[in-house]
């Protein structure tokens, strides 16, 4: 019998403390969407155009060569014209030195040294470099030294550079800006997770001369939907492209705790039993329709694979695998 009344307490109290969550969510959302409701975003368009993009995948969770690392995380090199941007560093979950980013630049012939600057989408640890680096506000790119210089750090809220290293200076860009000629943030759209609490969240956004706005997205947390408006809000141009992550760890995920898919339950501003589904992926695809572009990649390290093939069938040879070691040219 005291088993049983252990047991019923431990019931209650995970019950009470459900509840409590459920309802912090309810406040964090209504607050997010007022917030964002409340920004005043200026149009950017004109803001200039590169000749020419690339982007090469260098962390995600599956690789063109299998002598590629893989992990379920983000990181990106974006060139675009004279300009080297590092979008997101990885998750590194082992903490090792070199980590799997590193590893990949070297087996792809990138130089830390070709980086000028440093765009992270948002903080959490699959796009900082690790757990350490979330808890702490900080992003690595290893977990030892690696030699970069003062270059610009553009994030969506306070982050600084880790001991690592410790060269890059930080600034925090709430607002939409632009970076260089033809390349920009489209700014904060603010979103409360189910236990990530709240995410702010910014894409980069480079315009290609008689092409359009390709938008290169970390995980998609503030939905496709409201990124292609904030889109529509700054710029003149067509969406070209969009590539990287959505976030639909629909019927499977890529960090399993047990048979528990974790991404699926911090991925939603909804509890667990309202999460993200079939229906969600079915709407993005309708908003990205909208806008016809001629290119869509979508990232797998936060998206399963029902969800990829999803978006394949939908757009057919406008969709393009994104792969470590895959460039993708505009």
């Amino acid at each position: 019998m005291t088993v049983l009344y252990i047991l019923a307490g431990l019931a209650a109290i995970a019950a009470v403390a459900l509840f409590a969550k459920t309802k912090q969510v309810d406040t964090g959302r209504e607050k997010a969407l007022q917030e964002l409701s409340s920004m005043d975003v200026n149009r950017l368009s004109p803001f200039g155009s590169v000749q020419s993009l690339s982007i090469l995948p260098l962390v995600d969770f599956y690789a063109d060569d299998s002598s590629l690392q893989t992990e379920p995380g983000v990181s990106y090199l974006v060139r675009a014209d004279e300009t080297t941007i590092l979008l997101d560093t990885g998750l590194n979950a082992k903490k090792v030195h070199p980590s799997p980013l590193l590893q990949n630049m070297a087996q792809l012939g990138v130089s830390e040294k070709e980086i000028d600057m440093i765009f992270l989408s948002h903080l959490h640890l699959d796009h900082v470099g690790g757990m350490k680096n979330q808890k702490e506000k900080t992003f690595s790119l290893s977990n030892g030294p690696v030699d970069l210089g003062p270059i610009p750090v553009y994030a969506p809220a306070h982050v600084t550079a880790s001991a690592f290293n410790p060269a890059p200076v930080t600034t925090t860009i709430r607002e939409p800006a632009v970076l260089k000629p033809g390349i920009a943030s489209i700014g904060v759209i603010p979103r409360y997770l189910f236990l990530m609490g709240d995410t702010p969240e910014n894409a980069l956004a480079v315009n290609v001369e008689g092409k359009g706005i390709v938008l290169i997205i970390g995980c998609g947390h503030q939905t496709i939907g409201r990124i292609l408006d904030r889109a529509g809000e700054l710029f003149d141009e067509p969406i070209h492209a969009i590539i990287g992550g959505l976030h639909f760890p629909v019927s499977g995920g890529r960090i399993m705790i047990g048979p528990v898919n974790i991404q699926r339950i911090v991925g939603s501003d909804q509890p667990p039993w309202r999460g993200l589904g079939e229906k969600d992926v079915a709407e993005a695809i309708g908003a990205i329709k909208k806008v016809s572009p001629k290119l869509i990649a979508l990232s797998p390290h936060d998206s399963c694979d029902w969800s990829l093939d999803q978006f394949r069938r939908a757009f057919g040879d406008a969709y393009a695998e994104l792969k470590v070691g895959r460039e993708i040219r505009i």
